[in-house]
């Protein structure tokens, strides 16, 4: 058996706990009034739905209870003080059921409120118009049937996603279902094409359930926009038979123009047009074909239509039949002095008019006679016809062309006698007979030699010169004429008539003269390039002067020519001090070879040879005239000496004395000018040992970047650095970079204690001995007799003592030695303790220790000292006191003097300049 529904538990659940709640109340109060309940007072129930109603009451016994309702009851449980039931299919919009109970003669009563529920399942949107016209309101409605209840319905009418207008039915009776929305809307271009849709939202959930949607299908609109104005016709007003002609059909103002339908008709022939749109604008185009059958008036129609809209436009077009006259000739070729008739006809309608003179009536032929001459070869007969049609003359018109045979003839116009053409450009040769038929023209040499090639397109050239024969020939008869053709040309110079070269001999007599062909013959003159000088003609008496270049020119009225003539003058060989000096200087390393240029036509042959001496047979090697590839070796050693020059050519020779002498440039090397050199500061101030080779001697410029060297007494730290040395003679120059180093002696910059006070007997302390020198100086350290366990760093610049003692207590020297020399600094470190039982039982102590480092220090003295340096780090093991640096009694001795004025603890260093640096040893 199944288990109660779960409508049923929840009414059990309220019935149990109303009938606690009853007892509870019975038991508290039991005088509490009885009443009778309904759960729930309240539903919300979907069209067609189910709902368990629990009825109860607190009455202990009630005699009977019940449920009224209209509805229909699917099952009932009960109970002592209870009643369930359940109601299906439930369809009212609003009930209202009484629980009620008979207790205590008393009637107890309940009353609940159902109410129903539909969902929007059903949206609809009317049609909408096929085609909106632009500008003129639509309706929208939309109907939702049975939805409801209609005060929680709101329906949005919506253009795509935008919402056009949304209407709530808040207020609107419970019982009220469905609803409508009606909405005029303005059309709008943009508007084509646009989804317009309608929206229910039926909102419950107030009542605790939820939101319930739903959408109609979209409807698309179509609106349109066509203009009041009828299309424009463009089309003839006139159409021949057998002719075609372009029509058009033009409307503006259509939107959309893509969705516009054409018809374009001549009569009842549909023309097919070709549509071309251009934004509101659309063409038709076609092509108007007349038919003999549509001969006649007839209509051209063009009807555009938009939206169920149409506009329509007419024109009236004419189609007529008018074919050409009709020309003939009795013979369209006679031979001359025949008779020719002419004749001319038309239609029946039309009027003739032949050679301008007009037929006597329309529809009759139009006639002429002539005697055929040779003027009337190929000439044109014309026949013209008028035809009137529609209130419009149309003309058109034939001709035809007659041929008269006759025989050639040689005309002077056509066929010159004398001919003249220049040479070079191409040219066609022409000479034409007039005849018919066409004459065939032959032109050939008396004497059978060369042919004219007539009419063909060829170059003029000189060999064309002469008398040709020419003769014209038809069926008809020939003629015959004799013509003279004459070339003419520029003219030319060539190398027999006018050499390019021509040699004279200075001293004798010549002329110049050029010989030019041409046609007509040329006119030659020659004169001297570059000079307006007179020509040149008739014999010269030959000078160098009168070598040179000449221009000679020929002229003729087809032209000039122009050509340079060199004239060599030649002569025999002469020295010039110049070009061949007397004194030459062979500079060293230069490249340079003796230059001797000797004057002279042909260039003459130069040797110059040594004459005695060390040169006696030496060949001097000379600079060629121009520079080229196998020029003579440049030797690296001239013999100066004196040399004899002879040159030769074919009209001569000569000779010339030539002294020769050798120098050379400046030359620094290491051994002249050593790169690295060193100087001692404080020495007296020289030049840089740098010195040159060459001849002449040269002179040696030092400077330190490009500064001059300074005129100083003394040599100075600041004078080290790199030098620049120019050697310079008046063959060139030479340089060389010098490093130059100073050197100085020793000094102890800084002696040190570390710390500066506060170190107790057995403590630490360290000197710090720092000296400036070049080359490095060595550090080396005198310490107080007696002083143990002393540790020196590896370059002896630091002294460190580990705990220390009285013995430690003295003065402390430290040295510093190079090759220019020592010097040396002194501190002194004295050792007291603060206990008097120190002090006092240490005296007899102290004198006899005072004794004994005397004696050590005098022993060190007279012996450890004299044989040189001892290194305290040695004696750190042995107890024996050490002499450091050699000669240390002296700076010892010095050294305590400096320090004697000290009497109380501490250290006190002595330098030169009397600075005292000290440090205070303490005890614990």
């Amino acid at each position: 058996m199944p288990g109660p529904s779960p409508g049923l538990r929840r009414a059990l659940l309220g019935l149990w706990a109303a009938l606690g709640l009853g007892l509870f109340g019975l038991s508290a109060v039991s005088q509490e009034p009885f009443w009778a309940d309904l759960q729930p007072r309240v539903a919300f129930v979907e069209r067609g739905g189910s709902l368990w109603l629990n009825c109860s009451t607190n009455c202990p016994r009630p005699e009977r209870g019940g449920l009224e309702t209209s509805l229909r009851r699917n099952g009932t449980q009960r109970g002592l003080r209870w009643l369930a039931r359940q109601l299906v299919d439930i369809r009212e919009p609003e009930t209202q059921p009484v629980c009620f109970f008979r207790c205590a003669r008393r009637t107890l009563q309940a009353r609940g409120l159902i109410r129903t529920f539909q969902r929007p399942d059903r949206v609809e949107l009317m049609p909408l118009p096929p085609w909106q016209p632009v500008g003129e309101n639509f309706t929208l409605s939309c109907r939702v049937p049975g939805a409801g209840p209609r005060a929680s319905l709101t329906l949005t009418l919506l253009r795509g996603a935008q919402e056009l207008i949304r209407r709530s039915f808040a207020g609107e009776p419970p019982r009220a279902r469905g609803a409508v929305l009606t909405a005029t809307v303005l059309a709008r271009r943009e508007d084509h094409g646009a989804n317009f849709s309608c929206r229910a939202e039926l909102d419950l959930r107030p009542h605790g359930l939820g939101l319930f949607e739903n959408s109609s299908a979209p409807r698309e609109l179509r609106t349109f926009s066509l203009s009041p104005d009828p299309p424009r016709l463009t089309a003839p007003r006139l159409l021949e038979v057998g002719s075609e002609r372009p029509v058009s059909c033009a409307l503006d103002g259509l939107f959309p123009a893509s969705e516009a339908r054409v018809y374009l008709a001549l009569g009842d022939q549909n023309l097919s047009p070709d549509v071309t749109l251009d934004g509101d604008a659309l063409v038709a185009t076609a092509t108007a074909t007349a038919s003999a059958e549509q001969e006649g008036a007839r209509q051209l129609v063009c009807n555009v239509t938009l939206g169920g809209e149409d506009r329509e436009t007419r024109e009236n077009v004419t189609i007529y039949s008018f074919p050409a006259p009709l020309l003939t000739l009795s013979e369209p070729s006679v031979s001359e002095g025949q008779m020719v008739t002419v004749t001319c006809t038309a239609v029946a309608q039309a009027l003739v008019t032949l050679e301008g003179v007009p037929a006597a009536v329309p529809g009759q032929p139009a006639q002429l006679q002539l005697n055929a001459t040779e003027n009337d070869d190929r000439r044109n007969f014309f026949c013209d016809a008028t035809l009137d049609v529609d209130g419009e003359t149309l003309i058109k018109n034939r001709s035809a062309e007659l041929r008269v045979l006759y025989a050639p003839r040689l005309d002077d116009s056509d066929c010159p006698r004398s001919w003249t053409w220049p040479e070079g450009p191409e040219q066609t040769l022409r000479c034409e007979a007039r005849g018919n038929p066409e004459p065939s023209v032959h032109c050939a040499r008396s004497d059978g030699g060369a042919v004219l090639a007539l009419g063909l397109l060829g170059p003029i050239t000189r060999a064309l010169s002469g008398t040709y024969r020419c003769k014209a020939a038809n069926d008809q008869g020939e003629a015959v004429k004799d013509v003279t053709l004459t070339v003419e040309y520029a003219p030319a110079l060539d190398s027999v008539g006018c050499p390019e070269r021509i040699t004279w001999l200075e001293g004798t007599e010549a002329s110049l003269s050029c010989v030019a062909h041409g046609v007509p013959p040329p006119d030659v003159i020659c004169m001297r390039s570059g000079e307006l000088a007179a020509v040149i003609e008739g014999l010269l008496h030959v000078t160098r002067e009168h070598a040179g270049t000449y221009r000679c020119e020929a002229t003729n009225p087809r032209g000039s020519a122009a050509k340079n003539v060199a004239i060599t003058v030649e002569y025999g060989p002469r020295f010039e001090e110049p070009s061949c000096p007397s004194n030459w200087t062979w500079v060293e390393g230069s490249g340079h070879l003796f230059p001797c240029e000797v004057d002279g036509k042909p260039q003459p042959s130069v040797k110059c040879v040594g004459s005695g001496g060390a040169t006696e047979g030496v060949l001097l090697p000379l600079a060629p005239p121009d520079p080229s590839p196998r020029a003579p070796r440049i030797p690296r050693v001239l013999a100066p000496g004196i040399y004899i020059c002879n040159a030769t050519n074919r009209h001569g020779s000569v000779a010339k004395t030539v002294v020769v002498s050798a120098e050379s440039p400046p030359e620094m090397d290491e051994s002249t000018c050593p790169s690295h050199q060193t100087w001692l500061e404080g020495a007296e101030a020289s030049a840089l040992a740098c010195a040159a080779r060459g001849r002449p001697s040269p002179g040696v410029l030092c400077s330190r970047e490009g500064t001059p060297w300074p005129e100083q007494q003394r040599v100075s730290r600041e004078d080290a650095g790199i030098y620049h040395c120019v050697a310079t003679n008046a063959h060139g120059t030479d340089s060389r970079t010098v490093t130059v180093g100073v050197e100085y002696r020793p000094v102890v910059a800084e002696l040190a204690a570390s710390p500066p006070g506060g170190v107790r007997p057995g403590g630490n302390f360290t000197l710090t001995c720092r000296a400036e020198a070049w080359p490095p100086a060595q550090i080396s350290w005198r310490a107080p007799p007696g002083a143990l366990n002393i540790g020196l760093s590896s370059n002896n610049s630091t002294l460190s003592v580990a705990g220390a003692m009285g013995s430690h207590g003295g003065e402390y020297e430290c040295a510093a030695t190079n090759a220019h020399g020592r010097h040396a600094r002194r501190i002194t470190v004295r050792v007291a303790g603060p206990w008097l039982w120190v002090a006092v039982g240490g005296a007899a102590g102290g004198a006899a220790l005072l004794a004994a480092g005397a004696g050590l220090a005098f022993y060190v003295q007279s012996t450890a000292c004299k044989k040189g340096e001892y290194n305290v780090q040695e004696a750190e093991s042995s107890g024996e006191a050490v002499c450091l640096n050699g000669a240390g009694g002296g700076a010892g001795g010095a050294a305590g003097a400096e320090g004697g004025p000290e009497a109380a603890g501490g250290a006190a260093e002595s330098p030169a300049e009397g600075e005292v640096f000290a440090i205070q040893l303490t005890s614990a």
